[in-house]
């Protein structure tokens, strides 16, 4: 009876060990197909607007930027003929194009023909910055007396030629009393390079936000109108609450797997609908946590303020960009047309110098006030839970997170190491652009910082 009974428990085994090896092999299928779109995503919108705003060649970006992970292994295509890359991995496949004015945007739920369809606005420019002074122009003042220049060109060649601080750095540039000391690039990049800012776009949707309440367009402390958020918490929310990251949205920002951040930047065409979509987790007001999302409903509300997106896009060239010197930055737009004001507006370093100046100056720009006075001082005012380290889209070193400078730092950070420092007390501005990802490097922007201040006397 045994014998007989001890193939059927065998069977049972290997049945049971066949079926969880199936259920196995589905569920990694199902989860390798999931982050697919993000696999393929990301190169394909990176390559576009490197090759296409940057003036990069294809194979620098992919064995400098998209040297990692997965991403080292997609097939990319670049199309110079319709302006477009096709990043290709496995069975999946991802396709991004580039529109004069609108940058890159990956195509995702929207129909290629009617996204190509959609033209940017004319914008007169109403200057040659070639043939004008410094800020709103290149032509440059003497360095200063009150900088050693010597000091901080031994500090460019640390940066540029031995990859100093644990980095690699594509641009440095330093501003003293309004004056630019030093400035350095790769051999690849020059002063006409626009950068991507990752996220320190967020700090130039403050500004944006700024400009709109100064116009009586915006109230920050007004809850806002979504339909969808009447019948819970979410009614509380307001403008303010977004722009400190503490809306209680739920929200997670995880760039290394399948997160909320990764889903919005590579799956999604409309960036804010699946941002206030999210239900609540907390009540407004109550809980810090740092949302991508929460900038780009900031966005959307400023494109619905708005009669319609002619207006919409000329605003930011118009009211901050041409107002600073940066006339010729790239605000890039999602699929559903409203800019990416959490992670993509491309830029020289010398634009985001300047952008650096227009805070260092409490909102005055050659003798021009762009932001509601005042709007500084609420940037840079810290949120309650941040402990100090966060301010309105902008962060704070309150908290001596960098022991090496003064306390009124603040800053616009990006992913990457995207760094401007806006240093008050020493009339200060330092801007670093572009290291790669690479596990095992954290530039040390603690000692670079150090170095920096010792120079200015």
């Amino acid at each position: 009876m045994n014998k007989n009974h001890k193939p059927s428990v065998v069977k049972r085994i290997l049945r049971g060990v066949l079926i969880i090896l199936v259920v196995g092999l589905a569920y990694g299928i199902y989860y390798v197909n999931s982050l697919l779109p993000i696999i393929t995503g990301y190169p394909a919108k990176f390559l576009c607007s490197a090759v296409f705003i940057s003036n990069r060649e294809q194979s620098e970006v992919e064995a400098m930027d998209l040297n990692f992970s997965f991403i080292r292994y997609v097939s990319n295509t670049v199309d110079l003929t319709d302006s477009s890359v096709t990043s290709s991995f496995l069975w999946a496949k991802s396709k991004a194009v580039y529109r004069k004015g609108f940058g890159a945007t990956l195509v995702r739920g929207v129909d290629e023909i009617e996204l190509r369809k959609v033209k940017f606005p004319k914008v007169d420019l109403a200057y040659n910055q070639d043939t004008i002074a410094w800020p709103l122009g290149n032509k440059l003042p003497p360095k200063s007396a009150t900088a050693d220049t010597v000091k901080l060109e031994r500090i460019a060649e640390k940066l540029m030629d031995d990859d100093g601080y644990d980095g690699h750095a594509f641009a440095f540039m330093v501003v003293h009393k309004g004056i630019p000391v030093v400035e350095a690039y790769q051999p690849q990049f020059d002063e006409t390079t626009r950068f991507l800012s990752w996220s320190m776009a967020k700090s130039f949707t403050n500004a944006l936000v700024g400009i709109m309440v100064k116009d009586g367009k915006m109230d920050i402390q007004k809850p806002l109108d979504f339909s969808q958020w009447q019948a819970d918490n979410r009614k509380k929310i307001t403008l303010n609450d977004l722009m400190q990251m503490q809306s209680g949205l739920k929200w997670n920002e995880n760039y290394g797997t399948r997160s909320d951040v990764t889903r919005m930047l590579y799956c999604e065409s409309d960036f804010a609908r699946f941002t206030y979509d999210k239900p609540f987790a907390f009540d407004a007001g109550t809980n810090w946590n740092y949302s991508s999302g929460s900038v780009n409903v900031i966005n959307y509300l400023m494109r619905k303020t708005f009669a319609g997106d002619t207006e919409y896009y000329r605003f930011a060239q118009q009211r901050l960009f041409q107002k600073i010197g940066m006339p010729n930055a790239v605000f890039e737009v999602d699929a559903s047309g409203t800019q990416v004001g959490s992670s993509y507006l491309f830029a020289t370093a010398r634009d985001y110098a300047r952008f650096g100046l227009l805070y260092l100056n409490d909102g005055v720009f050659n003798n021009e006030r762009i932001l509601l006075e005042g709007w500084v001082k609420y940037t840079t005012t810290p949120v309650e839970d941040s402990d100090g380290e966060y301010g309105s889209l902008f962060w704070l070193n309150k908290s001596k997170y960098y022991p090496a400078a003064p306390e009124d730092m603040y800053s616009c950070n990006g992913h990457d190491g995207q760094q401007i420092f806006i240093i008050p007390s020493k009339e200060l501005v330092i801007v670093l652009l572009g290291y790669s990802p690479k596990p095992d490097r954290v530039m040390n922007f603690n000692e670079l910082l150090g170095d920096i201040l010792q120079t200015i006397q």
